[in-house]
């Protein structure tokens, strides 16, 4: 989504590196996936604090589409924890290599591919001629 974004920066694409299993591994923590798709829709709707009612609308747009991505996620797999959608703990040396072995990794896959649609689906929408924006 950065480039769709038009964030060309690639220090973007370092924001999220530490998203992996929740937030470093901390899978009580969100999905890394929806960490990430809040931090990119916060930057897509960014714009400059001097203009305080388009950033005001920035915000309300930013925290709209994130509720909504979130609402949609948490319908369709029943969480948005790293742990309760891997139903692993991770941190137990035994437990993640039966998981790595399992290829339990590949649920992370499903997830963001989803975020990712779901991000087209909400630009898509953002643009469509009935919103004006």
């Amino acid at each position: 989504m950065w480039e769709a974004y038009g964030l060309v920066n690639e220090d973007f694409l370092w924001a999220g590196t530490a998203f992996h299993g929740g937030i470093a591994g901390q899978q009580r923590a969100p999905c890394g996936a929806i960490s990430a798709a809040a931090i990119a829709l916060g930057l897509r709707h960014r714009c400059s604090p001097d203009e305080k009612e388009k950033a005001k609308a920035g915000r309300k747009a930013a925290i709209a589409d994130t509720a909504e991505l979130v609402g949609s996620f948490n319908e369709k797999f029943g969480d948005i924890s790293c742990l309760g959608l891997m139903g692993v703990e991770l941190t137990d040396e035994k437990a993640r290599k039966r998981a790595i072995e399992s290829g339990l990794f590949e649920k992370c896959d499903k997830y963001v591919e989803f975020v990712i649609e779901k991000l087209y689906e909400l630009e898509e929408k953002r643009s469509s001629p009935e919103t004006g924006t």
